[in-house]
């Protein structure tokens, strides 16, 4: 396997960036499992997702943010204990947190929350950083599949759908699972969803 540099992390998040800058859809490694990401405030892209997905589940996309002051932006109302226990966490962890604001209203289910993960991943936390913005985490399957793990378990027609697939050697070291999700609402009150 090539090494994965800084140098070379950077450039492939540079290129991905580009793509979602113009409202595109990427297909990405992360923490936990492949996704398929988008502009989390770009509404059009987020229907595309949806579409590619196959899912008519809708509002059940979190985002990944780079981090607690990202997240802040764009979900007004989180208690501070929420990002408490996000710092102590080991494992990768959703936090679906209340005052949504900012993002494609798809995004947002009846209740207002919005689930948010910040990555432990190098590539993931260049792409936020370029990106400036929160970007759609969303597992790489078609709906009621299993998650992929590596890229060679993505659907094709979901690798031909995409605008753009980041290089597999930026993987990293991915739980291959899906993250545990805490809900927390404004009083700081949590029930743990998985």
């Amino acid at each position: 396997m090539r090494q994965q540099t800084k140098e070379a992390v950077e450039q492939a998040a540079a290129e991905a960036a580009r793509v979602l800058r113009a409202g595109g859809v990427i297909l990405y490694p992360t923490d936990t499992v492949w996704g398929l990401g988008c502009d989390a405030t770009n509404a059009e892209a987020v229907a595309r997702i949806y579409r590619l997905k196959r899912s008519e589940n809708k509002k059940s996309m979190l985002v990944l943010c780079a981090s607690p002051d990202m997240t802040v932006r764009y979900v007004n109302k989180a208690p501070g204990i929420a990002f408490e226990v996000q710092e102590m966490a080991t494992e990768p962890l959703t936090l679906v947190l209340p005052g949504a604001v900012g993002v494609a209203p798809d995004l947002i289910p009846d209740e207002g929350t919005l689930g948010v993960r910040i990555p432990d991943h190098a590539f993931c936390q260049a792409l936020l950083r370029r990106l400036g913005r929160p970007v759609v985490s969303t597992s790489a399957n078609l709906s009621g599949e299993p998650a992929p793990r590596r890229l060679d378990e993505v659907a094709r027609e979901l690798i031909e759908g995409v605008d753009h697939v980041v290089d597999p050697r930026f993987e990293g070291r991915p739980t291959g699972k899906p993250s545990s999700i805490i809900l927390f609402n404004e009083a700081g009150e949590f029930r743990i969803i998985r």
